[in-house]
């Protein structure tokens, strides 16, 4: 008979045993080793953000999406494959009953594999869904790409005028972020067979970036709006996320280096709301 161990990490289907066991155990699981990433930023509305917030959770004073890309190869967990993604944050600050903390709101992440995608909403709470992301195009200096499900546009990200930054640039730039970089989101379970949530829980799960290269440019975004019948399953994520006004775009990034995503001082763990 089956029993899982409370010490060891499955997923579903958990009776094929813990889903961390790794053919080379000397190679740490949290590393994704070629990362580029694109991301762009914009001032939104902040009552409008605000309503997709669960409690305990607020805008900045200046409240910023940011749209992102990341092009993951080399990824260890995964023995070497990759995959892309396109995700949404909001800039918030969450207020609970031990502490505060300043960083960001996952609204959604589309990713075009289903293995990060279900270890993302099951063990980290992340709101994951699928779409199809090709790798970046890149054409006189501007760099560019796409979500799509059911053969219909979701979005188009770009970014063009680039700029890269000197060491010392980019060295304020991390600076700039220091005790910003919390990553936030919100882990619902539904019930089985009645309504209502079964598990409904906000976790942060941080990160480490690593840069080699870091260019700054301007950015672009371009949400498409969506029907029940082209996205029977997604249409309502895309058309609130792309019903949040753009009052301005702030300066967009691009990134290449590595991330590592299993830290032992900064866990994944529940917040306490």
């Amino acid at each position: 008979m089956f029993t899982p161990s409370p010490n060891k990490l499955y997923t579903m289907p958990a009776h094929f045993g813990e889903s961390d066991h790794n053919q080379q155990d000397t190679v740490p699981n949290g590393w994704y080793h070629d990362v580029t990433v694109i991301a762009v930023p914009y001032i939104t509305d902040r009552e409008a953000i605000a309503r997709y917030l669960p409690a305990g959770f607020e805008p900045t004073s200046v409240p910023v999406i940011t749209v992102y890309y990341c092009c993951n190869k080399q990824v260890d967990w995964l023995a070497g494959h990759g995959y892309n993604m396109i995700g949404v944050n909001a800039s918030v600050i969450f207020k609970g009953k031990n502490e505060t903390l300043e960083g960001s709101y996952c609204l959604a992440i589309w990713e075009n594999l289903t293995d990060p995608i279900l270890r993302g909403r099951e063990v980290q709470g992340i709101p994951k869904v699928f779409a199809d992301i090709p790798e970046h195009s890149e054409r006189l200096g501007k760099l560019a790409t796409n979500a799509s499900h059911f053969g219909h546009k979701i979005v188009d990200l770009s970014i063009k005028n680039l700029t890269a930054l000197s060491a010392q640039e980019m060295t304020a730039m991390i600076q700039s972020q220091l005790g910003k970089d919390h990553p936030m989101a919100c882990r619902y379970l539904p019930n089985i067979g009645v309504d209502g949530a079964a598990l409904n829980e906000v976790t942060t799960f941080p990160s480490e970036s690593f840069h080699r290269e870091v260019f700054v440019g301007e950015g672009e975004v371009d949400w498409h709006s969506l029907t029940w019948q082209q996205n029977p399953t997604q249409f309502q994520i895309v058309n609130a996320i792309a019903a949040l006004p753009i009052i301005s775009y702030l300066p967009s990034v691009v990134t290449k280096g590595s991330v590592n995503l299993t830290l032992t001082d900064r866990p994944t763990r529940v917040l306490n709301v």
